[in-house]
């Protein structure tokens, strides 16, 4: 599949050359970018949603009591 987007020149220029720096080339760059937004926006919601449905929060001495320790 191939996408095609606009940039201005300057932020061509340094995409390009942070690409050349780090040995990869302009796609396999913005593809690692892409997807690396896309699981931190997955993990984002997954963690708020985790949060919204916690109850509570416990003490050490209650976990360890709960777990009979």
């Amino acid at each position: 599949m191939s996408i095609s987007m606009r940039l201005k020149e300057e932020d061509e220029l340094l995409i390009k050359k942070f690409a050349k720096m780090n040995n990869v080339s302009v796609s396999e760059l913005i593809r690692k970018a892409v997807m690396e937004m896309i699981e931190n926006e997955i993990d984002i919601k997954a963690f708020n949603k985790a949060v919204a449905e916690t109850k509570g929060t416990y003490t050490i001495d209650e976990v360890k009591k709960e777990l009979g320790i």
